[in-house]
């Protein structure tokens, strides 16, 4: 876990000493990422998987995404979700901090079942990707009638 000091009244090299402190921590710590170029940083984009009986769901915060951006596939147990993030070309500006990803990204989640594909559903509102994965039948818990 990394603990961000934010001191703002604090002289501009202990500032600087901070967010070194902070850089080296990100580039060491074993954590996966894919996409947007950077070493060392989280994967993105982070989801929250969790599941009912019959479904598995997929959230992920894509700000500035749309559908048409995105690219989802569905294989047995593994959910890819692809996708680029462009980046606004400005004149005349000069940039101060950058810490918004643009490229290219994909991600790959291992599902705990595997899931009927013809059925998955996504939908993207206010930045946020949800992902509707039924179960297959076949993982799908099934009541036996026992005979006498």
């Amino acid at each position: 876990m990394t603990l961000l000091r934010i001191n703002h009244t604090a002289p501009p090299l202990l500032r600087l000493r901070d967010e070194m402190d902070q850089l080296f921590n990100e580039v060491f710590e074993a954590r996966p990422f894919t996409g947007f170029g950077g070493f060392g940083r989280r994967a993105f984009p982070a989801f929250n998987v969790w599941e009912d009986d019959t479904s598995l769901f997929a959230e992920a915060e894509i700000p500035g995404l749309t559908m048409d951006d995105l690219e989802l596939v569905v294989v047995g147990n593994e959910l890819t979700v692809k996708g680029e993030r462009q980046d606004v070309a400005r004149e005349g500006i000069t940039h101060h901090r950058r810490e918004r990803g643009v490229g290219a990204f994909a991600r790959t989640l291992r599902l705990p079942v595997d899931i009927d594909a013809d059925k998955v559903q996504a939908t993207l509102r206010d930045g946020v990707l949800t992902v509707t994965m039924p179960k297959a039948q076949a993982v799908l818990p099934r009541k036996i009638e026992v005979k006498s």
